[in-house]
């Protein structure tokens, strides 16, 4: 059962910044086609997309350590004083479509700014080009090598969107295999079922600028590859009470005008029953993956709360 400090509204009304950036963002042209067909266009014969390079003016604010794991690059941010107590793997989103974005780079730096950690950042391949499972041994690598340099108790997953699945998918991993843990886990926006299948997202539908529920759905089975859309490896919503039991503490973070809000209200109530230490911020009329948006009083909000869910 949900309690009142399972889910936290921290922004009662949105910010005039985060009002004007939602209204161009609403003007510009779409990251991912607005419908199902389109969707299916774009991606056919597509020319292999390029992950969004590291700005060069990184390696005089931090310490980067770039490695190659399984043919892709993997890239380390530290602060620049050294390792951080803690270390964060973060898995940049994109529909598992698309590489990193030129502003994930600057979310990735905030983040070892504000919580003085850590964050190594897998880029990984990008499906139809790659398939999913290329996706999960990249991850599940990077998790062994750190595991085994650094103490996994201290290691963060976060991810956002469709990255928000990854993280949580490699925890599940983690549990079904046993042995080491992660000691927490962060999810922005999290794509939690690809098949939307929940009703009530149609009523947010209207109000979230960047996703729609046809294309959502397209990209997934995609993802999928034939696989059942309830499966939990597939969405990890509707992983077993048990396997959920065994997860660290975790936050959710999520706008209400973000599709994904709904599922992260369900997946919080399911938490919650298996015993998890677990907190959904909301955040009135923020879109989606609004955390990125780094000028905004919401995003400063949501970073400084991950940096106290760091450091307690």
């Amino acid at each position: 059962m949900l309690t009142h400090s399972s889910i936290e509204l921290r922004s009662p009304s949105p910010s005039l910044l985060m009002r004007g950036i939602k209204w161009l963002v609403g003007r510009q042209t779409p990251v991912f086609p607005l419908d199902e067909a389109g969707f299916h266009v774009q991606m056919a014969g597509r020319k292999l997309p390029l992950d969004a390079p590291m700005p060069e003016g990184f390696r005089k604010k931090f310490r980067v350590e770039e490695r190659e794991m399984l043919g892709h690059k993997v890239v380390t941010l530290h602060p620049k004083a050294g390792p951080g107590v803690w270390h964060m793997v973060y898995f940049h989103g994109g529909g598992f479509v698309r590489p990193m974005f030129k502003v994930h780079w600057p979310l990735v730096a905030e983040m070892v700014k504000r919580c003085g950690m850590s964050v190594t950042v897998p880029l990984y391949p990008v499906v139809p080009e790659a398939p999913y499972t290329a996706q999960d041994d990249l991850a599940d690598a990077v998790w062994a090598d750190l595991a085994a340099r650094h103490d996994p108790a201290r290691i963060i997953l976060n991810g956002d969107s469709a990255g928000g699945h990854m993280a949580l998918a490699l925890a599940l991993r983690l549990v079904a295999r046993g042995g080491p843990q992660p000691g927490k886990l962060a999810l922005f926006a999290p794509w939690l079922d690809l098949g939307l299948a929940d009703p009530a997202i149609a009523a947010i539908e209207p109000h979230d600028v960047m996703l729609k529920i046809g294309t959502l759905r397209a990209c997934g089975g995609l993802v999928a590859a034939g696989r059942a859309m309830d499966a939990p490896a597939v969405s990890p919503l509707y992983a077993s009470s048990e396997a959920l039991a065994q997860l660290p503490p975790t936050r959710i973070w999520t706008g209400r005008h973000d599709l994904f809000i709904i599922d992260s209200r369900t997946f919080l109530a399911r938490l919650v029953e298996a015993g998890v230490d677990a907190k959904l911020y909301e955040y009135e009329a923020a879109p989606h993956v609004f955390m990125a948006i780094l000028p905004t009083r919401e995003a400063k909000d949501a970073l400084g709360l991950l940096a106290e869910f760091v450091a307690g």
